[in-house]
């Protein structure tokens, strides 16, 4: 499954962010793949799709929660949605 996260770096965590991301890359836990990351300029928030499943999103969450407000939202494509909009007006 596809997981849009949307993050924000809270007042005061701003540099403790940085300096994690700086030294781990912010790598993928077991069982996720990023699929992209995209970073706002001259903001603190950015947005970071990934594909994996639940473990793996929540264990994303829990390395991170500490410094970022994340928000999790699952996805789908056009051609996943076209498929669940077909099956509902059956055609």
């Amino acid at each position: 499954m596809k997981f849009m996260i949307t993050w924000k770096i809270p007042t005061g965590t701003y540099k403790a962010a940085a300096e994690r991301f700086l030294s781990t890359g912010a790598p993928d836990a077991a069982g996720m793949k990023t699929l992209g990351r995209w970073h706002a300029p001259a903001s603190y928030a950015g947005w970071h799709l990934v594909e994996g499943d639940l473990v793996a999103v929540a264990e994303l969450h829990a390395g991170w929660a500490d410094l970022l407000e994340l928000e999790i939202t699952p996805v789908l494509d056009d051609n996943e949605a076209a498929t669940g909009i077909a099956k509902t007006l059956k055609k």
